[in-house]
């Protein structure tokens, strides 16, 4: 069969005539890691018999290096300097985050450059000579370490790695720095609020604060009591969490502080995770699974059994939300309410538990 070449490149020095190449191929086929030539008419590229060619051939390849280091730091200055709420306006696109459009540019054109780069270092410096492979017996013997190792001296001087010496510096310049936008990006994986030092600690708290209303998620209606019929289940939020969400301009604060409202006969409920933590058999637990943090709204009203839809976990929601079935580690934390004196349930405390799923600062008391 034929293929690409990854034996050792034809000596194809400029003006070489076809008795040099002949004598050359002869001597390649006798190393180990070589294949021999294919009987197929070869065309010498301008690149191999112009020396000019050849080296502007080597500058456009390290250039392209080059300008993806560039892109690299650029991609650094930009994640420093611009603000996250800096909004630009792009042709056909519309109004997008300035920040996020100079760091896709930059590392796009980082990862494109080196790609281009080698792209072109194969179409004009690798060697192109059409090779011969034979099929062989899929079986190992003595000589394969040897064959092995002659096949990466092979490729190394077929590919030109230590003779463009320019190229080598640069590539390896570019594929080092490539990596560094992941290191950098891994900042924004916790920015501090006010008030907080560690991530455990912000895991701890939600938006929930006694006298805090519950309100209908989405459109944000205070919830009355009297409202909610024995069986009902009502997705609910904190008042106040449409304003956070415009000042933080995120949904974190969503994440941890969706509840679900649900309500059966006082004589239904089993237990509580709290003494009187429920108002007339309304009860309120948080909607953030304790396995891997889906959002939860299926509730069988006859066993009053909270499904999860992503793994199946099962929480008895009469008997403390404690799991009857699934991979859930933990019950569902229960959030204390009661009403104000216009009949609104609100918040008694923000949750005694963390919400969502288990993470690495879990104490006892909570399992």
């Amino acid at each position: 069969m034929t293929d690409n070449p990854t034996g050792k490149e034809l000596a194809q020095s400029p003006g070489a005539d076809n008795g040099e190449l002949a004598a050359t191929t002869t001597e390649q086929a006798v190393r180990p890691g070589a294949w021999p030539k294919a009987d197929v008419a070869h065309h010498l590229r301008r690149t191999d018999t112009d020396p000019r060619a050849q080296a502007r051939a080597v500058r456009q390849v390290s250039i392209m290096f080059i300008l993806s280091v560039v892109m690299v730091i650029l991609f650094i200055v930009a994640f420093i300097a611009i603000p996250r709420d800096e909004v630009i306006t792009l042709p056909f696109v519309g109004a997008i985050g300035a920040l996020n459009a100079a760091m896709g540019l930059t590392f796009g054109l980082a990862i494109f450059l080196i790609g281009a780069g080698a792209v072109h270092w194969a179409k004009k410096l690798m060697s192109d000579v059409e090779v011969v492979q034979e099929r062989h017996p899929m079986k190992t013997d003595a000589e394969d370490t040897a064959v092995a190792a002659d096949i990466y001296e092979v490729g190394k001087e077929s590919s030109g790695f230590a003779k463009y010496p320019m190229i080598r510096r640069t590539m390896l310049a570019a594929m080092a720095l490539v990596p560094i936008p992941f290191i950098v990006s891994l900042r924004d994986l916790w920015l501090t609020p006010p008030g907080v030092t560690t991530p455990s600690e912000e895991l701890l708290t939600t938006l929930w604060r006694p006298g805090m209303r519950l309100v209908t998620d989405i459109t944000y209606q205070p919830v009355k009591a009297d409202e909610i019929p024995v069986g009902g289940l009502v997705n609910v939020v904190p008042a106040d969490l449409p304003l956070v969400e415009e000042e933080d301009q995120n949904l974190n604060a969503r994440a941890k502080a969706a509840a679900i409202v649900v309500r059966m006969t006082p004589e239904e409920i089993q237990s509580q995770q709290g003494e009187g933590w429920d108002y007339q058999g309304i009860l309120a637990f948080s909607k953030i699974c304790t396995h891997v943090g889906c959002p939860i709204s299926l509730y069988q009203q006859r066993t009053h059994e909270l499904l999860c839809p992503c793994h199946q976990s099962t929480f008895n929601l009469a008997d403390s939300a404690n799991v009857v079935f699934g991979p859930a580690a933990r019950r569902m934390p229960q959030l204390p309410i009661t009403v104000d004196d216009e009949g609104y349930l609100v918040a008694v405390s923000d949750f005694k538990e963390p919400v969502g799923p288990s993470f690495w600062e879990l104490k006892e008391s909570y399992s």
